[in-house]
């Protein structure tokens, strides 16, 4: 049974997401940006229209989020009372907390996404490490990882590219992470994942080591521009392999982006190479290839700002994307990152997609450096 200082506590967390979400503020921004949509004209411009009617969306959903949060707090307060009245019993207050509980959780830590892409769906890549067969076997159990996490999460995932191991496992794949808040939520997610286990494919049963890295970047939609110097820009052709049936290889579907990148705050140039086989239509496949194109450079102008203002904020923490941030021993039953400290012993509730945790902690980490 709750104790009288856990409802407070809850009820003093739901006032303080009011002021914090500025809800006041919320509902006559919403009115004032849905009376935008009805003006004649509005759908002529496609693009701005649709723009708006996800400015629309966003802020909408920040107040249902609110009212929901308040709904359960008020139900638990409701059932607490009753229980004095013996007129629910202990379970049923303890579940009701239970669910004001996880739901002002989950309502902090989306609130914790106030970067400028942090509401963008993102492409996540993997890359497996040196070490052949095992590190490719660990780069498809990261990837498992992610697809389940996004599956529970209820986003859409589609596989960009994927190269097959050698013998098992996979060199690379690139997943598209469609929903609200993929970027926000798995941009930590980037560094090397480090894997510690009695391998499988060693005759000797020894302990290996294992990498994969992990890139996030925000995907970014027609409302954001970004420049793309076609004069740097060529295409490579190619017949896609695997799985699809025998057009897939018969036709050269696949495409291989390449552009001659120049950082416009260096001057250092190098090759960006993305390669799409996702469909059978080649077209299709440039334009998504071309979608990454664009997501990449604005992931790139975004670490730049982030690597600016960590020069100017005293305190603030570094941001080392290629560093090694966690690891997964399996014989000890562990797994930790080693930014947060924050660990489980579920090791195959995270292989199952169970990131949460580490999610949590490492924005919260990121709020805190920020303060």
């Amino acid at each position: 049974m709750i104790t009288q200082d856990q409802l407070k506590d809850i009820k003093e967390r739901v006032d303080a997401l009011y002021r914090y979400l500025a809800i006041d503020e919320k509902l006559i921004q919403v009115e004032e940006e849905q009376l935008r949509t009805q003006v004649p004209g509005f759908w002529d411009d496609a693009k701005k229209a649709e723009a708006q009617m996800k400015k629309v969306k966003g802020i909408q959903g920040w107040i249902d989020g609110y009212k929901q949060v308040k709904s359960f707090a008020d139900e638990l307060e409701l059932a607490f009372d009753f229980y004095k009245d013996e007129l629910v019993t202990e379970e049923e207050v303890d579940s009701a907390y239970e669910k004001a509980v996880k739901a002002v959780e989950e309502l902090e830590l989306k609130n914790m996404l106030r970067e400028e892409a942090d509401n963008m769906d993102c492409v996540l890549k993997i890359n497996a490490g040196a070490g052949g067969t095992e590190a490719q076997d660990w780069a498809s159990m990261l990837m498992r990882m992610y697809l389940r996490w996004a599956e529970s999460n209820g986003y859409k995932t589609s596989i960009q590219n994927l190269q097959d191991g050698d013998e098992a496992g996979i060199k690379t794949v690139t997943i598209e992470i469609d929903g609200s808040y993929a970027y926000g939520y798995l941009k930590g997610e980037n560094g090397v994942h480090r894997l510690v286990r009695v391998s499988p494919y060693n005759a000797q049963g020894k302990r290996m080591t294992s990498f994969a890295s992990v890139f996030v970047t925000p995907l970014v939609d027609d409302s954001i521009e970004v420049e793309i110097e076609t004069a740097r820009l060529s295409w490579d052709y190619f017949r896609s392999g695997g799985a699809g049936g025998q057009n897939v290889n018969k036709v050269s579907s696949g495409v291989r982006l390449r552009y001659q990148y120049k950082d416009p705050y260096t001057g250092e140039e190098e090759e960006i190479l993305i390669e799409n086989t996702e469909t059978r239509d080649q077209p299709k496949n440039k334009e998504n290839a071309l979608r990454l194109l664009r997501s990449q450079l604005y992931d790139r102008e975004l670490q730049h700002r982030m690597e600016e203002r960590a020069k100017v904020e005293a305190g603030k923490k570094k941001i080392e994307w290629g560093s090694q941030i966690r690891s997964y021993v399996f014989d000890d039953r562990r797994v930790k990152d080693h930014r947060t400290g924050y660990q489980t012993s579920d090791v195959t509730g995270v292989m199952d997609g169970k990131i949460d945790g580490f999610i949590k902690a490492w924005l919260m980490g990121s709020q805190e450096t920020e303060r």
